[in-house]
C-alpha cells in the first residue's frame, strides 16, 4: 500500500524559511508527478507546486520566486523549499503523488503538515 509521509512543517516568522519533505513508501514505481497542495481555513485546497518525473515544474503564481520544488526519484521523495514566507502562506500543506496507468489516474495524499507564518 502506498503511503506518503510528510515532515518539516512548523511555526516561522514572516520572511523566514521552511523546508517540507514527503517520502513515498510501499511502491516500486516512480510517480508520474509529485507536488504540494495547501488548504487554509475556510478556503479550498489549492495547488502550490508540482514536478513531473522528467523534471517539468509548475508553480502557483502566489509562490513563484519564493518556493522551490524538487524531487529525488531514487527515493520517491519530493521537497518544497519555502523562502520569504508570508502570513498568507499559513495553511495545512498536503503532499500529492500521481500515477498514471493507461487511462487511469491514481492520486495519493499525505496526512498534511501545518505551516504557520506569524506577522
Amino acid at each position: 500500500q502506498v503511503q506518503l509521509v510528510e515532515s518539516g512543517g512548523g511555526l516561522v516568522q514572516a520572511g523566514g524559511s521552511l523546508r517540507l519533505s514527503c517520502a513515498g513508501s510501499g511502491s516500486i514505481f516512480i510517480f508520474n508527478a509529485m507536488g504540494w497542495y495547501r488548504q487554509a481555513p475556510g478556503k479550498q485546497r489549492e495547488l502550490v507546486a508540482a514536478i513531473g518525473s522528467g523534471g517539468g515544474i509548475n508553480y502557483a503564481d502566489s509562490v513563484k520566486g519564493r518556493f522551490t520544488i524538487s524531487r529525488d526519484n531514487t527515493k520517491n521523495t519530493v521537497y518544497l523549499q519555502m523562502d520569504s514566507l508570508k502570513p498568507e502562506d499559513t495553511a495545512v500543506y498536503y503532499c500529492n503523488a500521481v500515477r498514471r496507468v493507461g487511462v487511469t489516474t491514481y492520486h495519493y495524499w499525505g496526512q498534511g503538515t501545518q505551516v504557520t507564518v506569524s506577522s
